[in-house]
């Protein structure tokens, strides 16, 4: 089978599966599943998994960057848009660029040194698998299922993930791999690792006519056809090159040792004619991302100024001091140090509990996943979040340690209750508590009020949710910093 066919049939069953997985919700697809998650680079680095991180650099130093073009699902996206560009624009010039060396390592840097400092948020933002995550969750998933009401999870989180699709669509119409190998850390890191690989792409000087068909396929925009050269630390490894050349002077092994070069007989005879009809250059831009954001912003829970103005008298707004981070976090320092708001756990979450933060957690941690009862709360049973992440973000829980778990304790605005507020009889939180922390207490004349055990509360949210206090909950859940058990 051809590598080419090969690269494309594995680059795609990859891409496939790990889309369909952020977009189920039914549940057909087998949960171990995720184990292609955990096979992305930084997931696999940040989760201490060097089994992995072992596995794909040798991968690399045996193949090249076939990481890149078969494993991570940003780069089959770049090369499905630059595969439709070429539909609509078949003639469209690529030609070879230089490496933006100072670029590439410069924003690794940034990276690195903004991760040291505890800022995990540009490498959130240019991580290929979280991105793509973010994307699929906010930009796609929210429209999957026809007939089903738009969600959305985080309008921050949707103008983010729509803004990187808007980008990287942009750049890989126009330039094919240029965020790859110039934005991305993992493309730099796997770059110069492949220039190290076994077997590479390489080009055979002396029978090479330099007649541009390689240089004008080549994604990377790496192949210098003048000088009949390669960069390795951008080639990608998708094997175009290899079926376009004529003259097989373009080859993908080990290296060997020079011999007598066989040259087609009009090979050296041969005229080379290159058309200079001047193509316009398309200028179509990704826009439906901005139908989605208007759409799904008119649906955002908002507290209307009449609301406001007619809330009963005595009753207050609560300011949480702590986000709830979700179950399997530990704490939120431990959050903020290795999640990568790829967002899957916010995709999977069948209660709609998950949320992505904005400043909850400080500047560094912009779109890290909390904990927000306005939709729902968190199922006493219910263990999925923990079991989907691939950074170890979110450790595995049973059902048994959930059970014990203390991820926040809830809060009693007595003059938010509706029992003090309107005289009426409620106790909807006693009866949605999991661990009876809530119970109903004589108060005055017949009526009851509740009483909070803050000892035995986990902070699953149910009181909050169901709590019919407008337009100020009664029950408001505070997050642990660190999680405890009971």
């Amino acid at each position: 089978m051809k590598l080419r066919l090969l690269r494309i049939i594995l680059a795609l069953l990859f891409f496939s599966l790990l889309t369909l997985y952020f977009l189920d919700n039914t549940g057909w697809l087998p949960d171990h599943l995720f184990i292609l998650a955990k096979f992305q680079f930084v997931p696999a680095l940040l989760s201490d998994m060097f089994g992995i991180v072992v596995f794909l650099v040798v991968l690399t130093l045996f193949f090249g960057r076939v990481y890149c073009s078969i494993i991570c699902p940003l780069g089959t996206s770049m090369d499905s848009i630059t595969w439709i560009r070429q539909r609509f624009k078949p003639r469209m010039k690529v030609h070879f660029s230089k490496e933006k060396r100072a670029l590439r390592f410069s924003v690794l840097a940034v990276v690195i040194i903004t991760y040291v400092c505890g800022i995990t948020f540009v490498l959130s933002v240019l991580d290929p698998y979280s991105a793509f995550g973010r994307i699929v969750t906010h930009v796609f998933r929210p429209v999957y299922l026809p007939g089903k009401p738009i969600i959305l999870y985080s309008l921050s989180s949707l103008l983010i993930a729509g803004a990187t699709l808007l980008v990287i669509g942009v750049l890989a119409t126009r330039h094919g791999r240029i965020w790859c190998n110039t934005f991305c850390p993992v493309g730099t890191v796997l770059g110069y690792l492949s220039k190290l690989s076994l077997f590479k792409i390489r080009i055979d000087r002396e029978t090479c006519t330099s007649c541009g068909r390689c240089e004008r396929v080549c994604k990377a925009s790496c192949i210098d056809n003048k000088n009949k050269q390669m960069d390795d630390t951008r080639c990608v490894a998708c094997f175009d090159c290899l079926e376009t050349c004529k003259f097989d002077s373009i080859r993908y092994g080990l290296r060997r040792k020079k011999s007598v070069a066989t040259v087609p007989v009009n090979a050296s005879r041969r005229k080379v004619v290159r058309a200079e009809t001047p193509v316009n250059e398309s200028r179509r831009r990704f826009m439906g991302v901005v139908a989605v954001t208007a759409t799904a912003a008119a649906s955002l829970p908002a507290l209307s100024l009449a609301q406001q103005l007619t809330a009963p008298a005595g009753s207050a707004r609560y300011k949480k001091k702590n986000p709830i981070s979700p179950p399997g976090s530990k704490s939120a320092e431990h959050l903020l140090n290795h999640c990568t708001a790829c967002h899957l756990c916010v995709a999977k979450c069948p209660y709609n509990v998950l949320k992505p933060s904005l400043f909850e957690y400080g500047v560094g941690g912009i779109m890290q996943p909390m904990m927000n009862f306005s939709h729902g709360y968190c199922a006493f049973d219910c263990t999925i979040c923990s079991g989907v992440c691939p950074n170890e973000a979110l450790v595995s829980l049973t059902v048994e340690k959930k059970h014990r778990l203390h991820v926040g304790h809830v809060v009693f605005i007595k003059n938010n209750c509706v029992v003090v507020t309107n005289g009426t009889y409620c106790g909807a939180c006693s009866e949605v508590c999991p661990t009876q922390a809530i119970q109903m207490v004589p108060y005055r004349d017949s009526l009851t009020i509740p009483s909070v055990n803050t000892a035995i509360c986990i902070g699953c949210g149910g009181c909050e949710y169901v709590c019919p206090a407008v337009p100020f909950k009664a029950m408001q859940v505070e997050g642990n910093l660190i999680h405890t058990k009971r």
